[in-house]
């Protein structure tokens, strides 16, 4: 069965949302062990923006397999 976009991107987004809540606990307790210094506020933040750009990779590597996938069942 096909994935639609709609899911796709909603898998990506649920996916991403856990790993926001990861990526922010390791930034704090790893940034100190490298000297780095920052603010809870700060942690939040890069981990946006880190989600921002997981978000689009993970939903343009699902359509790319799924494309990939299509081709391939004709």
């Amino acid at each position: 069965m096909k994935q639609s976009r709609a899911m796709s991107l909603i898998e990506s987004v649920a996916n991403v949302i856990v790993g926001y809540g990861i990526a922010v606990v390791t930034q704090i307790l790893i940034f100190p062990f490298f000297g780095l210094h920052t603010t809870l506020a700060q942690n939040l933040q890069m981990g946006a923006v880190f989600t921002v750009v997981s978000i689009a990779r993970t939903f343009a590597l699902r359509r790319l397999f799924e494309t990939i996938r299509m081709r391939s069942a004709k």
